[in-house]
């Protein structure tokens, strides 16, 4: 089971949920709030190496 963050809308708290894949983003709400007015977020893959060492604005070298 995947875990994702989300914001919420209401109360603006970032949190993460393990989500079923039964589960229906309507079925989902804020752990503080209780509100459902929650959307997920972008974030990063976690445990991995980004491949890059050292970034510029112009140039990029992988380490």
């Amino acid at each position: 089971m995947p875990i994702y963050e989300y914001e919420c809308k209401k109360c603006k708290d970032r949190f993460e949920l393990l989500v079923r894949s039964s589960d229906r983003d309507s079925d989902l709400a804020c752990p503080s709030c209780r509100s459902k007015k929650i959307h997920k977020l972008m974030s990063a893959f976690a445990g991995g190496k980004s491949g890059c060492s050292s970034c510029a604005a112009t140039s990029c070298s992988p380490g």
